[in-house]
């Protein structure tokens, strides 16, 4: 046999001499480490997807997927933006989107299997878990619309609009939301939002003795919008619900039921709340018969809508996870707050809680905390704020040198 090396005297001095074979074995390592450095730079140069930190613990909705399907079809020439969720690397590098839906099968499927799926193991590095949907999981993902790109360059390219002016860069509607117009997702109160504003919340321990309603863990932007509004008079326990109205997406009234408080009424509140004595002395409905048909009439993936809606959850003794609220929508300065009846005059072009009427319309009110979050969906960010910049938020937008202020408060409005 050929030895693999020998050593030889030159000047002085000893060298290995590699043989043939040895040297071929050299030449075969360093071939096949090229190889994998190659194959390692073209495999940092695919397409691959990371999950950002804050997210890797929480599972993704519909509509978290749906911006990932978005971004990886139409990428950002499209004008649109990397998921909220995690990041597609290379994706101009992207040459078909596949979407794969089993029904039927779990993760605890996936896991219990996971030895014997090697493709899944080697091909799919990334998983993400994904919680269940009570609507049509396909038809919400591809019927969802794209949404717009906050690029000034891109809104430019594919709408003509110019650039956002100084005005609104910090109007408190667009640092919040942007411009974008998005789904009814995108103004869902977060559950960290609503723990931080003493909303009830499942688990906190004020709310023990709350009901919940049996709502899933995400809604879609499909999901039904129903508006809601509460009246409450002052008894011996502070205060009390006294009626309740609901409307569903359609503006219909599904819910409209006067309640008799268990204490002793101290004050109707008759000129804010519409109630008397005598509209209560007949009435035998109970907190938990309303609790009982809120629960039958409102579907699983429902969103409640109302102004100032932690108070009539408060009232109602009732949780749920899924609201959208239109005093935190049309936005103020510092944490203000506009009356429903300033923003549906504003904005509805409506009067509600005249001088004339003897207290509050909740079927009234549920309707215009509807109407109001419906459009503000609708037109978007933007475009409420352009649109109604002067008369509710009492600013003009006036064009001017970057190096001047570019908003002039218009005349102060007695009645805000």
């Amino acid at each position: 046999m050929e030895p693999l090396s020998a050593e030889v005297t030159c000047n002085g001095r000893k060298r290995k001499r590699i043989s043939p074979a040895a040297h071929e074995e050299v030449k075969r390592l360093k071939t096949e480490e090229g190889e994998e450095t190659l194959e390692s730079e073209r495999s940092s140069r695919s397409p691959r997807i990371s999950v950002l930190p804050d997210r890797l613990q929480q599972p993704i909705t519909a509509n978290d997927l749906t911006e990932l399907l978005h971004y990886a079809a139409l990428g950002k020439t499209a004008g649109v933006e990397q998921p909220s969720w995690c990041r597609l690397h290379h994706q101009k590098k992207v040459k078909a989107v596949n979407v794969v839906m089993i029904e039927g099968l779990s993760q605890s499927h996936f896991y219990k299997h996971y030895l014997t799926l090697q493709h899944l193991r080697t091909n799919y590095s990334t998983r993400v878990t994904f919680t269940p949907s009570s609507t049509n999981l396909a038809s919400g993902i591809f019927s969802s619309e794209v949404p717009e790109s906050d690029d000034p360059s891109v809104s430019q390219r594919h709408n003509g609009s110019s650039d956002l002016p100084k005005g609104l860069k910090i109007h408190p509607v667009i640092t919040k939301f942007g411009t974008k117009r998005r789904g009814l997702t995108a103004y869902v109160l977060p559950e960290d939002e609503m723990v931080k504003k003493r909303w009830p919340v499942k688990g906190m321990p004020d709310f023990q003795d709350f009901v919940c309603t049996d709502s899933v863990d995400c809604v879609t932007d499909s999901s039904p919008l129903y508006g809601l509004d509460c009246e409450m008079c002052l008894t011996e326990k502070g205060n009390e619900l006294t009626r309740v109205s609901m409307v569903d997406s359609d503006g219909k009234c599904v819910l409209d039921e006067l309640v008799k408080p268990p204490n002793r009424i101290l004050n109707y509140v008759t000129r804010f709340s519409g109630i008397t004595a005598a509209m209560l002395r007949p009435i035998t409905t109970t907190l938990r018969n309303v609790q009982t048909r809120l629960k039958k009439l409102l579907p699983s993936d429902a969103v409640l809508v109302g102004h100032s809606l932690n108070n009539d959850l408060v009232a109602l003794k009732l949780i749920h996870p899924h609201v959208i609220d239109t005093s935190l929508l049309y936005r103020r300065e510092f944490g203000q707050r506009f009356k429903l009846k300033v923003i549906t005059e504003s904005v509805l072009n409506r009067q509600i809680q005249t001088e004339e009427k003897t207290g509050h319309n909740p079927i009234e009110d549920a309707l215009a905390a509807l109407e109001l979050a419906q459009y503000f969906i609708k037109k978007g960010p933007r475009q409420v704020v352009e649109l109604h910049i002067q008369e509710l938020w009492g600013y003009r937008i006036i064009e001017e040198p970057e190096d001047l202020a570019p908003a002039e408060p218009a005349p102060p409005q007695s009645h805000r």
